[in-house]
C-alpha cells in the first residue's frame, strides 16, 4: 500500500506523520530502513516495505476505509477471541479506534505504540476491564507485539491472533515450510489431519497448525525472496487463503486478490471462549509476530 502520496495531517517527527485515507487516520513511518503504516482504526498495520524490497504486507485494493468495517488485508488484530466462537467474528479490537500512545526513533528504526482499553462499546460486547497495547517496531524487519493486561478485579478468558496477510508474487508458485504437519482443518468441520513438510497451494486453505516450528518460511520465486515469520506467545499458526470462489464472495476483495497473498498468523487458538487462556487480575500476556525477508 503506497502511503507516500497522502498529504500529512500532522507531523510528529522527521520519521512519523499522521495521514488519512478516506475516513481512517494512519500513522505513517518513513525511515532509512523501511516505510510502514498503522491505521488507528483497528490498530491495524497496513504496510511494511523494507528499503529496496517489494511490499511485505498485502492490502486489498477493495479494502473499505470507512472507519467502521474491519480492514481487509494488513495485520488485523483478532482479540479478545479468534474465529467465530463469539460475536463479532474475531472480536472487537480490529474494528475499534485505537489511540497513539507514543513513538520514538533512532538510526535503526521506529517504534510506535497504540492503546485500547475497555469502554461502553466493548463492555456491551465483552463485560471485562482490560488494557491492550500494540507495539510496532519498524526496522529492516517488522515486529508486532499485542500486549494485553487484565485491569479487572476478576479473571477472564481470551484467545486471539495477529492475522498477517503476506504479499507474494503468485500464490500458486509460493511454497511454505515450518508450519508443522499436524493441523485442524476448518474446511472439514475441524477434522484433525496430517500434512506434508512442504505446502504448495492449489485451492482454498483454512488450517490451524498445532505444532508449528520456530520459523515459518514462505518461498516466493516470483518476487525472488523468502519471507520468514517468527511467532511468540502462540499455540498454533493459522494459514489461510480463500482462493477464487472465496475471493468472489467478498465485497472488499478483488476477484483475483487471492492470487497475491497468504495469511500466516500468530495465533492463540481455542475452540470456545471457555477454553481460552485465563488471565488473572494484574497479569499480562504478549502475542508476537516478526516478519522479514531475504
Amino acid at each position: 500500500m503506497n502511503l507516500t502520496q497522502l498529504p500529512a495531517l500532522t507531523v510528529l517527527s522527521d520519521n512519523v506523520t499522521i495521514v488519512e485515507k478516506d475516513k481512517v487516520k494512519i500513522v505513517r513511518i518513513i525511515h532509512d530502513k523501511a516505510t510502514a503504516g498503522i491505521a488507528l482504526h483497528g490498530g491495524h498495520v497496513v504496510s511494511f516495505q523494507p528499503v529496496g524490497q517489494p511490499e511485505l504486507i498485502w492490502m486489498s485494493e477493495e479494502a473499505i476505509f470507512d472507519g467502521s468495517a474491519a480492514l481487509r488485508g494488513g495485520i488485523p488484530i483478532c482479540w479478545p477471541w479468534f474465529g467465530r466462537i463469539a460475536a463479532p467474528a474475531h472480536g472487537f479490537a480490529r474494528s475499534s479506534q485505537w489511540q497513539l500512545i507514543e513513538h520514538r526513533e533512532n538510526e535503526h528504526g521506529v517504534i510506535v505504540e497504540l492503546g485500547l482499553s475497555d469502554n461502553k462499546e466493548t463492555q456491551a460486547i465483552w463485560p471485562y476491564q482490560f488494557d491492550a497495547r500494540l507495539i510496532v517496531e519498524v526496522t529492516e524487519q517488522l515486529k508486532v507485539t499485542l500486549k494485553v493486561t487484565n485491569t479487572d478485579d476478576k479473571s477472564w478468558m481470551f484467545s486471539g491472533a495477529l492475522h498477517t496477510y503476506l504479499n507474494v508474487g503468485d500464490i500458486a508458485q509460493a511454497q511454505t515450510t515450518g508450519m508443522g504437519s499436524e493441523y485442524i482443518d476448518s474446511l472439514q468441520a475441524g477434522k484433525r489431519c496430517q500434512g506434508g513438510d512442504v505446502l504448495k497451494l492449489t485451492d482454498t486453505i483454512d488450517r490451524v497448525y498445532t505444532k508449528p516450528g520456530q520459523e515459518i518460511l514462505v518461498q516466493d520465486p516470483v518476487l525472488n525472496r523468502t519471507i520468514k515469520v517468527e511467532n511468540q506467545g502462540h499455540n498454533s499458526a493459522v494459514l489461510w487463503n480463500p482462493w477464487a470462489e472465496g475471493a468472489k464472495s467478498m465485497a472488499d476483495m478483488a476477484d483475483n486478490g487471492y492470487q497475491t497473498f497468504l495469511c500466516v498468523e500468530s495465533t492463540l487458538h481455542a475452540q470456545s471462549l471457555e477454553q481460552g487462556k485465563s488471565l488473572q487480575p494484574g497479569e499480562n500476556y504478549e502475542l508476537v509476530t516478526t516478519i522479514s525477508a531475504n
